[in-house]
């Protein structure tokens, strides 16, 4: 049986995938903070879910939590960190900042790295990082968010990289990029290219079946992506 590990399966993209992985024959292991969400799913699917509760900040539980998962597994075929929190923060409130900081760069690089080494002792596996379209430039209300996924943005392209060094050639490293998915996470008011949930979720899960390099969710971010790319940033301090 295929076995897959989520970070942040409580709400929103985490738990959406997690359902899709189910009905696609997957044993899935579920984290979050919120123990009575992981639960209700446990009750839902109660022969083919693994609950551990967890808070991704802290991260020698979310190594504990991690080699239990594995040790109960025996191995992971997909590991998917979907955890993740952002502000907007125009007053650059510290607190805000540094809880954006523990949760999307501190707690994530303690996850990527555990898969990483786990699929290279293994010689195979999957890790899916969900980004976002934030990683490709800076904001003035939400710094540390968007540099955070920045942040993510370049640790999975190194780890891809990296992946030359694994001589099997069956690691698999995946950067989801969505726009604004209909969850908690959309930031700001008046948000345009809202996507639902549900089609979100359909579309990561394709990608991930697909083992793509980088997918933008929904599609048409692509465009945004490549404009964003390339405007000069004068342009963006005017109309960002």
């Amino acid at each position: 049986m295929k076995k897959a590990l989520i970070f942040g399966a409580t709400s929103g993209i985490g738990k959406a995938l997690t359902e899709l992985l189910i009905a696609d024959g997957y044993y899935v292991a579920i984290t979050g903070r919120r123990l009575e969400k992981l639960e209700e799913l446990a009750t839902k699917y109660s022969d083919r879910v693994l609950i551990k509760q967890n808070d991704i900040q802290k991260v020698d539980h979310v190594e504990e939590v991690f080699h239990q998962v594995v040790d109960e597994f025996g191995h992971i075929d997909l590991i998917i960190q979907s955890s993740g929190i952002g502000h907007v923060n125009t007053a650059l409130d510290w607190d805000k900042e540094e809880e954006t900081i523990l949760t999307n760069v501190l707690g994530v690089t303690k996850l990527y790295d555990l898969a990483f080494n786990l699929f290279r002792k293994q010689q195979f596996g999957h890790l899916v990082g969900i980004t976002s379209i934030a990683s490709l430039r800076g904001n003035r209300q939400a710094p540390s968010y968007f540099a955070s996924k920045a942040y993510q943005k370049a640790y999975l392209e190194s780890l891809h990289i990296k992946t030359k060094t694994i001589k099997g050639k069956k690691v698999f490293i995946t950067d989801i990029r969505p726009g604004f998915v209909d969850t908690a996470m959309a930031l700001g008011d008046g948000i345009f290219w809202m996507v639902p949930l549900e089609k979100a979720a359909k579309q990561i899960f394709n990608a991930v079946r697909r083992k793509r390099r980088i997918a933008y969710i929904s599609k048409r971010w692509k465009i945004i992506a490549f404009v964003l790319k390339i405007v000069p940033t004068w342009i963006l301090k005017k109309v960002m």
